[in-house]
């Protein structure tokens, strides 16, 4: 049982400094390290690709003047986490960055607050190797995983994460993605014109012995979801059963795929504005990228706004708060 989450994380970072292929970063160095996470906003914000070393004075002012508020510099350096370098054999110097905070987030998890790599040195796994990492600090210190937020519109880092098998936990302010001991790995596939969510219930390292066992299914009514449920889900607890929703809505909205299920779901899409229900989602996403535009972002996605005749976008949840019964998604086993 772990006593203190601060004492927790302290000794899980120490593990992160001490991994092969990672480096604290050092005294003197805070402002090159903040040109790299400058070079992470530009790309993923801009759609900029800017090689981090390269970034002099003056390009530097015209990024940040461009990012706005996500470009702010933070002078005296960044007490509230800790940074280090991604290393690589075929580099001489740093080839990406890494940042944890001095706290947790969720049920006692390791924050990611930062991930990026250089662009010569992707697509040797670096990024997932690091992760893993952060990963096996955690959990050795008996902390519950770790948990990171992507922005929507950087669909690069989104797609990404959801490769690497990490369930969609919250949707607040941004994309919580996490990974965690509770939660066994998932896989999403089409079948029959649906995406379809499996759960490995016996994992095992070959891929061709592990046990798949589906939870949802997703499909389309005509212009609207189904969600349809399994017996294997309806008797899924804790973890399982609370993310399961919300990490299928995401690869529905990922592959263009409705997220409303009929005009009283959208009505009442304010209830899972911060996690949960697909509707949520979908009320989130739209707030989002009309964020990211009155920013004066590019904004390309494959979501779609629903349309729904009649029924006006759900507000925020009125005051006083009133219960309603859940409206029913006529689950059935697929």
């Amino acid at each position: 049982m772990v006593r203190s989450w601060d004492a927790a994380v302290e000794r899980a970072r120490e593990r992160l400094a001490a991994a092969p292929g990672m480096r604290a970063v050092g005294a003197g160095e805070e402002r090159c390290f903040a040109r790299w996470e400058l070079a992470a906003c530009a790309e993923g914000e801009l759609g900029e690709c800017v090689d981090p070393e390269a970034i002099g004075p003056a390009e530097e002012r015209r990024l940040r003047e461009r990012l706005g508020e996500s470009g702010r510099a933070w002078p005296g350096g960044e007490r509230h986490r800790r940074r280090y370098w991604l290393l690589d054999a075929a580099r001489a110097a740093p080839a990406g960055t890494l940042a944890v905070d001095n706290w947790t987030r969720g049920p006692g998890q390791l924050a990611v607050s930062s991930l990026y790599l250089h662009p010569s040195a992707r697509g040797r796994g670096l990024a997932a190797d690091a992760l893993d990492r952060v990963y096996r600090a955690a959990t050795a210190e008996g902390l519950p995983g770790y948990r990171l937020e992507a922005d929507w519109t950087w669909q690069h880092a989104v797609r990404y994460h959801l490769r690497r098998g990490l369930w969609v936990v919250s949707w607040k302010h941004a994309l919580g993605l996490t990974r965690m001991p509770q939660l066994p790995p998932y896989r999403v596939r089409e079948e029959d014109g649906r995406l379809v969510l499996l759960v490995a219930d016996r994992p095992s390292p070959d891929p061709a012995r592990a046990v798949w066992t589906p939870l949802l299914a997703a499909g389309s009514a005509g212009r609207w979801l189904r969600l349809d449920e399994t017996t294997a889900y309806r008797q899924a607890d804790g973890w399982v059963h609370g993310y399961a929703r919300s990490t299928l809505a995401l690869h529905l909205a990922l592959a263009g795929r409705p997220l409303v299920r009929g005009p009283q779901w959208w009505a009442e899409a304010w209830r899972w504005a911060d996690a949960g229900e697909p509707e949520g989602l979908a009320l989130r996403l739209g707030d989002l990228e009309q964020a990211a535009r009155a920013a004066g972002r590019t904004v390309v996605t494959p979501y779609r706004a629903p349309s729904v005749p009649g029924v006006p976008r759900p507000a925020e949840e009125p005051r006083p708060y009133s219960v309603t019964p859940r409206p029913s998604d006529g689950a059935s086993t697929p």
